[in-house]
């Protein structure tokens, strides 16, 4: 078993689906809310260490989607500058699982890194499910 801070927009469902794929791993997930945390540039910017600043934006924000927010288009700088201003366009979630920073959720990584429950299908557990009757992700 492994305890996960597990920063989370509530009422998402796709991070309903994670966490009960970890619980059911039997992980211990302490789940907070990504968009009332206190973020700064020092607590922020270790989720994002090796990956592209693109990949640190969630895709479904509506910013991204208008096309008002380029991801690729950003230096680290300024995306953490405009995430800051509004944590919709942090890619969700964000982990904290023993000393490693994590942002999205990569179902193979996490398994090999530490277990999870099976997945059936090959369902994208990061996009949001438009359409989905109880999902409250109307912002991305």
């Amino acid at each position: 078993m492994v305890q996960i801070v597990f920063y989370e927009k509530p009422g998402c469902i796709n991070n309903t689906r994670q966490k009960q794929l970890l619980v059911g791993a039997g992980h211990e997930v302490d789940a907070r809310n990504l968009l009332t945390t206190a973020w700064t540039i020092e607590t922020l910017r270790p989720f994002f260490q090796g990956l592209d600043v693109a990949d640190w934006f969630n895709r479904s924000a509506p910013a991204v989607k208008s096309g008002e927010v380029v991801p690729a288009a950003l230096d680290a700088d300024a995306a953490l500058a405009l995430i800051l201003q509004d944590p919709l366009l942090i890619r969700r979630p964000l982990m904290l699982i023993e000393d490693g920073y994590y942002a999205g959720f990569d179902a193979g990584r996490l398994n090999a890194l530490i277990g999870l429950a099976p997945i059936e299908g090959a369902e994208d557990l990061e996009s949001c499910p438009r359409g989905h009757p109880q999902n409250s992700c109307s912002d991305g």
